[in-house]
């Protein structure tokens, strides 16, 4: 692929983004000092807290003009009249986009246990809200076999809206994923889930703050995530998007944008999608100035 077209992929893809927070105290604050008005915010659910946490959360962030997507572990509801709680809060509050994970809390009594039982009774409810996200691993998970994980996507397809993918940090699995989603007839438009640059101390201190136990199994599922992500040299988001620039930019492969993972650190994330954006900017301006300068001399 050519630098010019992958540098047109890249910018596309920068500015077509959503932010993922963790539910903290101060996030609200971070989200509305740093984030432009009305940027796509998704607030995660965390066992460890409670689906009250991120109920507030969304609506506080609402109120403040934002496009909010708080996050309804299956896991985490208790049953259909509780879905019917959140939704009836959620509409007040004026938040028509949900993601729907199955979440990572062991299900008590009465609990949902599957995304696919909250997509289903929010179908017999009639579909309240606009958006409706889902998961997608490009990577085995850890806890589900991989025959599983794409049923599931099949059976999930047609009460949603768009796919989320999980993190991988190796581009070559990122682009056999997508091929593959798209050739078991997944039409669903796909945002490629991306870590920003972090600092590791920054991260290591988020992971106390999300609860020790949520934090075992973050690990769990993610291996070496602390390490890739943190390390200098290890990982550069805009280098791993660049090697699977020429499958993102097909059209065929209905990649719609971006889901950034900040950890919380969401001043360092929008100064770095910003700073990205320049610099493709600018890598064109010179470009162009140097192919006029040839005409001229020509």
């Amino acid at each position: 692929m050519r630098s010019h077209a992958r540098e047109r992929v890249l910018s596309r893809l920068l500015e077509q983004v959503r932010y993922e927070v963790l539910p903290t105290p101060s996030v609200v604050d971070e989200v509305y000092g740093h984030l432009p008005a009305g940027a796509t915010v998704t607030v995660t659910a965390s066992p460890a807290k409670g689906m009250e946490e991120t109920l507030d959360i969304a609506e506080r962030l609402s109120a403040l003009g934002f496009d909010v997507v708080p996050h309804l572990a299956a896991r985490m509801i208790h049953g259909n009249a509780h879905l019917a709680e959140i939704t009836e809060r959620l509409r007040l509050a004026h938040v028509t986009k949900v993601f729907i994970p199955a979440g990572d809390a062991d299900p008590e009594p009465g609990c949902y246990r599957s995304a696919l039982q909250v997509l289903e009774d929010l179908a017999v409810a009639g579909n309240p809200f606009d958006q409706v996200g889902i998961t997608g691993y490009p990577e085995s998970h850890p806890s589900i076999n991989d025959d599983l994980t794409v049923q599931a996507m099949w059976d999930k397809r047609h009460h949603a809206t768009h796919i989320v993918s999980n993190l991988t940090f190796d581009p070559d699995v990122l682009a056999r994923w997508i091929d593959r989603v798209r050739a078991r007839g997944v039409a669903l438009p796909i945002l490629i889930g991306l870590p920003g640059p972090v600092e590791r101390l920054k991260l290591l201190r988020m992971a106390t703050k999300i609860g020790v136990g949520e934090s075992a199994k973050f690990l769990a599922k993610n291996g070496g995530l602390f390490a890739r992500i943190a390390a200098p040299g290890g990982y550069d988001p805009l280098r791993f998007l660049g090697r699977a620039a020429e499958t993102l930019g097909l059209p065929a492969s209905n990649v719609a944008g971006l889901h950034l993972f900040t950890f919380n650190q969401v001043a360092e994330t929008e100064a770095w999608r910003v700073a990205q954006l320049e610099r493709i900017q600018d890598s064109g301006v010179r470009r162009r100035t140097a192919r006029a300068a040839a005409r001229s001399d020509a």
